[in-house]
């Protein structure tokens, strides 16, 4: 008889296994893919953008954002830098409170997996998991055998990013025990607009502009990047996981500015108003605007003409047609919903020991290490909970 088996070695598993064996239980992990982590390996460019000094349950979107609060809380991004500390890897903070190796997102998983072996964790790589029962107790089915076990965590991730393995397994065992499901969707997506909007901007392909960008009540600025096929960049995906489908948001390129600082400061301007704005926005962008105003000289354009042109870039309406979908998808909106589960422990409540944690459940961070701090924090949360039992 096993103590916990858990299924899936990617940050939240690994992180979990660690804990829950720390009082000398037995753990076993099982993982489908022939290596561990592999998100991991390419999160923040190959360097891992691995926690977020501001994480909070305010940076999650869920039905019920309020329950990553007692996780959060109790499982710091401190505590897990305290962690990459003891391990000498060094890391450095990038813009809004972004944390990255300075050398290889390799050195976090080897760091997770040294942990697991440092407390006798097993770890078994290229196991087909089929299904998940339980009577007295839980019995793990494989195409490799069946294993026995007082708990099971379920760390299988969610639907993004298919060439890295990623399934629907957790989904499954949830609606096996009857555990609602919130709708699943691609979150921190690039967006993808009809065809009339590709014929006007594509010359603009591989451009990236400082934005604000705003839906919803929320607002992000970062930069967004034009693609051929519609907007990318920092602050799309960030906007991206506030917008249902055919969802319109604004996006603000001349951030820097108010309407009333522009139009105050330019009525007796000779020059046109492009090359004014040139200075803010990049020429390109300008160049496809479609605007006859930016082409005349400033003090030959009425001041109500001013303000609707320059309100305009400040307020561009967009509709998204699609996005690119869970194969360009940072990360998996939705999941296994919380109400089902133990803020404290992620344990369900109608099912003992059976706990999910990480990207399954209905926990969506933002785009900058959020998501892996909400790893990091629900596989304490599980770990402990089971270590102490």
């Amino acid at each position: 008889m096993i103590d916990v088996v858990v299924l899936g070695a990617g940050a939240a598993g690994l992180h979990c296994a660690a804990f829950a064996a720390a009082t000398g239980k037995r753990v076993v992990i099982l993982e489908h893919n022939t290596l561990p982590g592999k998100k991991i390996r390419i999160s923040g460019g190959g360097r891992s953008n691995f926690t977020n000094r501001e994480v909070t349950h305010h940076n999650m979107i869920s039905r019920n954002p309020e329950f990553a609060r007692s996780a959060l809380s109790r499982y710091t991004p401190q505590d897990f830098l305290n962690l990459v500390d003891r391990y000498g890897i060094q890391w450095h903070e990038k813009k809004l409170g972004q944390l990255f190796c300075d050398e290889s997102a390799q050195q976090i998983i080897d760091m997770l997996v040294q942990e697991c072996v440092a407390f006798g964790v097993e770890i078994h790589y290229g196991v087909d998991i089929q299904r998940v029962n339980k009577s007295d107790h839980f019995v793990v089915t494989t195409r490799e055998g069946d294993l026995e076990a007082l708990n099971v965590v379920v760390a299988t991730g969610g639907l993004s990013i298919p060439t890295l393995g990623a399934s629907n397994l957790g989904y499954r065992i949830a609606t096996q025990y009857g555990l609602p499901l919130v709708p699943t969707a691609p979150a921190l997506v690039p967006l993808t607009f009809d065809k009339s909007y590709g014929e006007r901007w594509k010359g603009l392909s591989g451009i990236s502009v400082d934005a604000v960008v705003s839906a919803n009540n929320i607002s992000f600025r970062e930069n967004i990047l034009f693609t051929h096929r519609g907007l990318s960049g920092p602050a799309i995906l960030q906007i991206s996981s506030y917008l249902d489908e055919r969802e319109t948001f604004t996006v603000d390129l001349l951030p820097d500015d108010t309407l009333e600082s522009l139009v105050h400061d330019l009525p007796s301007e000779k020059r046109h108003l492009s090359t004014i704005l040139s200075q803010r926005l990049a020429q390109r962008v300008l160049e496809h605007w479609e605007d006859p105003i930016l082409d005349k000289p400033v003090n030959s354009v009425q001041k109500k003409q001013l303000e609707l042109s320059i309100h305009a870039l400040k307020n561009w309406s967009l509709t998204a047609h699609g996005n690119e979908g869970y194969a360009k998808a940072e990360v998996t909106k939705g999941g296994v919903d919380t109400a089902c589960l133990s803020s404290k422990t992620m344990e369900c409540r109608n099912v003992p020991g059976l706990f999910f944690i990480g990207e399954v459940v209905d926990i969506t961070g933002w785009l900058g290490g959020y998501n892996f701090q909400w790893a990091w924090s629900s596989a304490y949360a599980a770990g402990t909970a089971i270590a102490e039992r």
